[in-house]
């Protein structure tokens, strides 16, 4: 397998493109704080003439989390466009209203569902379908809480539409459960899932589109170059769309692309991506110019 280049500045290969899509969590920040050296690097590229797309799996509309990458910190400037997994998904919501939707997730995630008329179930038995943004409570609660009551929804044939296709993301120093961890296990039960954002078309129609807002016109797709820590939403989404990636390889894969002198090891960066037969064209411990 081709080993990834180390990328420690983003700054070398920014002349060969035109467009970022940037994911967000665990590149610019870690849900506690945000990360100068990463904001500053997006800051630097938008400043040089390029466009920054934040490319997020979070289950809510774009419009709904600006608010907290403002309170993280993150720079107005380090970005121009901002698409999420809740944008995409919002499409598979209304094709299915007026339901009633099982509706699993936490009280933060309902702007994901105003103003789609969607009637609300109390569980599997009286629900149409399932749409799932996260664990309740994924301070506490693992996909294990969910077994019993998903393995209903399975034998009864109920679809899962997943808002949020990440398995895990980086809360301060800790790995909380998301939506995919969820459909990961409604899968195994039996059950089928759909979902929009990365690696999903989707979302990448979505980031495509506003980048093609920003820069006036048709996008080189040879000049697109997404950054990401996930292996199997950021890469693979990279790979599944043909554009060049940047993988951070620390994030929620803490020091296991570390070599013995606490630099990248592009090795065993390659063998976090062979792992799910992904492959990045650049690898970088963390985002910086």
């Amino acid at each position: 397998m081709t080993l990834p280049h180390p990328l420690p500045h983003l700054g070398e290969i920014a002349g060969d493109y035109d467009i970022l899509l940037c994911d967000v969590w665990g590149v610019i920040h870690n849900g506690r704080e945000s990360w100068p050296a990463a904001c500053q690097a997006l800051t630097r590229f938008n400043q040089r003439g390029g466009h920054v797309v934040l490319i997020s799996n979070s289950p809510r509309p774009a419009t709904d989390v600006i608010a907290q990458l403002d309170g993280l910190g993150v720079p107005r400037e380090a970005w121009k466009a901002f698409v999420t997994s809740g944008d995409a998904t919002r499409a598979e919501l209304a094709k299915r209203a007026p339901g009633p939707a099982w509706i699993v997730g936490p009280e933060r995630d309902d702007a994901l569902y105003a103003g789609l008329d969607l009637n609300r179930a109390t569980g599997a038995a009286d629900a149409a379908f399932i749409s799932v943004t996260g664990p309740v409570d994924d301070d506490t609660e693992t996909p294990e809480d969910y077994r019993d009551r998903f393995a209903a929804g399975a034998a009864r044939g109920l679809e899962l539409i997943c808002a949020n296709p990440d398995r895990v993301v980086q809360r301060g120093d800790k790995l909380i459960y998301c939506g995919g961890a969820l459909a990961d296990l409604y899968e195994s039960l039996g059950g089928r899932v759909v979902m929009a954002g990365k690696p999903y078309a989707p979302i990448y129609d979505l980031a495509i589109r506003e980048a093609e807002t920003l820069a006036g016109g048709p996008v080189d797709r040879s000049r697109v170059l997404c950054i990401g820590d996930g292996v199997v939403t950021d890469v693979m989404g990279a790979n599944a769309q043909g554009l060049d990636c940047l993988f951070i390889a620390q994030g929620i894969h803490g020091d296991q692309a570390k070599g013995p002198d606490g630099a990248l090891d592009p090795a065993r960066a390659a063998d976090l991506l062979k792992a799910e037969t992904t492959y990045a064209r650049y690898a970088a411990l963390e985002l910086a110019w």
